[in-house]
C-alpha cells in the first residue's frame, strides 16, 4: 500500500506540473453553471488524479469573485465522480492486464525523463514513474493476500444486514483516516476482493465509508481557514454524507439488477461491479443534488456566515499550495484595499462627506496580514509564469502602505488643500480622476485605469511650480502667512504623492492581467 501511495503521489505531482495552469484555466473557461461546472470539475480530478487539488482551486477562484459559490459546488460535486477513475484503472490495467515485469522498464524511462530531460518532459517523466509505481503496489497487495486465502475469509467480516453494513462503512472510513487517501484503500478492497478475503456487497459498504471518510480528511483542513474554505469542506461533508446514504440504500437494488440481468456475473466480476457501483452512486448524487445546487448553497451560506465581512478573509492558507490561485485570492483582496483607500481620498477631498470614510485602522490591520499572507509565499526566480505577479503584489502592497500612511498620517494637510481657492482646479481633477479609476477598477480595466492615473499624476507636475511662485507671491506681498504658505505647498505637495502612489499601484495591477 505504502508503494501505491507514493505512485500516486508521484504521478499526481507529475501531472498536476504537466497540466495544473491549464486545467485551472478550464475550471474558469467552462464553468458557467453548477452542471458545467460539475463535468469541469470530473474531468480535472481524473486527469490529476487529485480531488483536492481541485477543491482547492475552487476555493480560491470563490474567494477571488472569479466563480460564485453554486458554480464551485458544481466543481465540488464533480470532483467526487473524477476520483473513481482510480479504481477503474486498477481493475482495468492493474488486475485484468498482467503487466509482470513491463512495469519496471516503464518507470525507469520515467525517471530517465525526469534527471535528463527538461520542463514538459520531465514532467511527463515523473507522471510516468508515478503510474508505474501505482501498479507495482497493485501487484505486490496481489501477492500479499494471495497467501491469505484460507485465513482471511468474508465470515470473519460482518454479515451482511443493515448494523453489518454500518460496521463495515465505519471500517472503511477508519481505513481512509489511517492511509490519508479514499484511493489506496479502494485499491486495498478491490485486490481483497479480488483474492476472496471480501464478498461483494462487503467490499461495497467499505467502498462507501471510504467515500464518507475523505470528508473528515477535508473537513480538518478547513479548520481554521476562510470563510469559502470552511463553506465548501461543510459541503463535501453533508453531501458526501447524504450520498454515503443513498448508496446504502442503492446497493441491494444494484446487486438483485446485476443478478436478474445476468445470473452469477456479479461474483465473476465482482471487481469492475464495485467500480461500476462506486462510479453509479457518485454520478447519481450529482445528477440529484445539481438541480438543487443554489439552494444548498444557500443553506451553506447561512450556516457559515461571517459576522463581520474582513478585507482577508479568502486569504487560505490551504491555498498557499497553489501559488496561481494564491496570487489571485492576492489579487482580489488588494483589489479591495485599493478601492477602500481611493474612496477615502475622495472623502477627504470633500470634508462634507467626512462621516463615510473608512476605518483606517482596521484597513491598516488588513495591510499588514495581507502582507504577512503575501510573505509566506516563495517563488524561485523565473521558474513560474507567477512570478512577476508576486512582484507585483509586492510593489502594490508597498505603495498601499505608503498611500494609507498619506492618508492617516497627514490628514491635516489635505484640509489644508480642500480651503486653499488656488488648488480648487487641482482638487476637481483629482477627485474626477478618483471616480474614473475606482469605475476602470470595478471593471477590471487595468490599463484605463493607470492611463486615468498617470495622467492627473502629469497634470500636478506641469501645475506644481506655477502654483508654488503663486504662494510665494501671495507670502511676499503679505497676503499669506509662512506658516500659511507652508501649509499650502505641503498640500499640493500631498497630492503629488497620493497621485504618484496611485499611477504606481494601477501600473503594477497591469501585471495580473
Amino acid at each position: 500500500m505504502g508503494i501505491f501511495l507514493l505512485g500516486m503521489i508521484i504521478m499526481t505531482d507529475g501531472l498536476h506540473f504537466l497540466a495544473g495552469g491549464a486545467i485551472r484555466s478550464a475550471l474558469v473557461r467552462f464553468t458557467r453553471s453548477p452542471v458545467s461546472g460539475a463535468i469541469t470539475g470530473a474531468a480535472s480530478t481524473a486527469i490529476l488524479q487529485s480531488s483536492s487539488a481541485t477543491t482547492v482551486a475552487a476555493v480560491g477562484f470563490v474567494g477571488a469573485g472569479i466563480l460564485s459559490f453554486p458554480q464551485a459546488l458544481g466543481i465540488i460535486f464533480g470532483a467526487n465522480v473524477g476520483t473513481t477513475i482510480t479504481g477503474w484503472l486498477v481493475v482495468l490495467v492493474g488486475f485484468k492486464l498482467n503487466l509482470g515485469t513491463l512495469i519496471l522498464p516503464i518507470i525507469f524511462i520515467g525517471v530517465l525523463l525526469k534527471l535528463f530531460a527538461k520542463d514538459k518532459a520531465a514532467n511527463s517523466g515523473l507522471a510516468l514513474a508515478g503510474f508505474g509505481l501505482i501498479f507495482v503496489g497493485i501487484a505486490m497487495m496481489q501477492q500479499g493476500m494471495s497467501g491469505y486465502e484460507n485465513t482471511i475469509t468474508p465470515t470473519q467480516f460482518p454479515d451482511d444486514t443493515w448494523l453489518g453494513r454500518l460496521q463495515l462503512v465505519a471500517i472503511g472510513i477508519l481505513i481512509t483516516l489511517v492511509t490519508q487517501s479514499s484511493s489506496a484503500g479502494i485499491a486495498a478492497s478491490l485486490t481483497a476482493l479480488f483474492a476472496g478475503a471480501i464478498n461483494f456487497n462487503q467490499a461495497a459498504a467499505l467502498v462507501i465509508g471510504m467515500d464518507v471518510g475523505t470528508t473528515v480528511t477535508a473537513a480538518m483542513a478547513t479548520i481554521g481557514g476562510s470563510v469559502a474554505s470552511r463553506r465548501t469542506g461543510l459541503s463535501h461533508v453533508i453531501y458526501n454524507l447524504c450520498t454515503g446514504v443513498g448508496a446504502l440504500f442503492l446497493l441491494t437494488p444494484y446487486t438483485q439488477f446485476w443478478e436478474a440481468v445476468s445470473p452469477g456475473t456479479l461474483v465473476q466480476n465482482a471487481e469492475l461491479a464495485l467500480v461500476a457501483f462506486h462510479t453509479t452512486f457518485n454520478t447519481l448524487g450529482v445528477i440529484i443534488v445539481l438541480p438543487l445546487s443554489r439552494h444548498f448553497a444557500h443553506m451553506i451560506t447561512k450556516i457559515i456566515s461571517p459576522s463581520i465581512i474582513s478585507y482577508t478573509q479568502n486569504l487560505d492558507k490551504s491555498l498557499l499550495k497553489e501559488p496561481g490561485i494564491a496570487l489571485t485570492a492576492i489579487q482580489a483582496t488588494i483589489k479591495t484595499e485599493f478601492l477602500d483607500l481611493l474612496k477615502h481620498v475622495e472623502c477627504l477631498l470633500h470634508q462634507e462627506k467626512e462621516g463615510h470614510c473608512i476605518d483606517l485602522n482596521r484597513l491598516q490591520i488588513a495591510l499588514n496580514d495581507t502582507h504577512a499572507y503575501v510573505d509566506r509565499l516563495h517563488l524561485e526566480k523565473e521558474s513560474l509564469p507567477e512570478w512577476q505577479q508576486l512582484l507585483a503584489a509586492i510593489h502594490i502592497l508597498d505603495h498601499l502602505q505608503r498611500l494609507h500612511e498619506r492618508c492617516d498620517e497627514e490628514e491635516y494637510r489635505v484640509k489644508a488643500a480642500t480651503k486653499a481657492p488656488k488648488l480648487t482646479q487641482q482638487l476637481l481633477s483629482v477627485s474626477r480622476s478618483l471616480n474614473a479609476i475606482v469605475l476602470c477598477l470595478e471593471q477590471n480595466d487595468w490599463q484605463q485605469a493607470h492611463e486615468n492615473a498617470e495622467q492627473t499624476r502629469k497634470q500636478l507636475a506641469t501645475q506644481w511650480e506655477p502654483i508654488r511662485n503663486a504662494i510665494m507671491t501671495d507670502t511676499a506681498t503679505g497676503q499669506l502667512t509662512v506658516p500659511q504658505a507652508t501649509d499650502k505647498v505641503e498640500a499640493i505637495r500631498w497630492l503629488q504623492r497620493v497621485c504618484n502612489h496611485i499611477a504606481r499601484i494601477t501600473f503594477h495591477f497591469q501585471k495580473f492581467g
